[in-house]
């Protein structure tokens, strides 16, 4: 089984930086793509950014220049970089990873996270 665990979330004064971590668990031999979400209350899940198994990045126009997404290939893991927080960034991140495969052959596609919160005050 694959599970994908954040971690990093809490409560920043506006203009301040966080750093969330999304680590997949399980015999896990590789993972094509890796990417956080994020859901505000009350308004649908959106994307924040992507990252591909050899480093390509995409984001969302309003995360550009302020959030930074990184992977680890090797520790199965995905970061995010969020950097002159808002408080229009407060919402429930979530990590999501598609194409994995495990070392059992199996390959399990659009896993997400139980998701993090981050509250930005002003």
């Amino acid at each position: 089984q694959v599970q994908l665990v954040e971690s990093g979330g809490g409560l920043v004064q506006a203009g301040g930086s966080l750093r969330l971590s999304c680590a997949a668990s399980g015999t896990i031999w590789s993972i094509n793509v890796m990417a956080w979400y994020r859901q505000a209350p009350g308004k649908q899940r959106d994307l924040v950014a992507t990252i591909t198994n050899n480093g390509s990045t995409n984001y969302a126009d309003s995360m550009k220049g302020r959030f930074t997404i990184s992977r680890d290939n090797g520790k199965k893991a995905v970061y995010l970089q969020m950097n002159n927080l808002k408080p229009e960034d407060t919402a429930v991140y979530y990590c999501y990873a598609d194409q994995i495969s495990t070392m059992t052959a199996s390959v399990y596609l659009e896993v997400w996270g139980q998701g993090t919160l981050v509250t930005v005050s002003s």
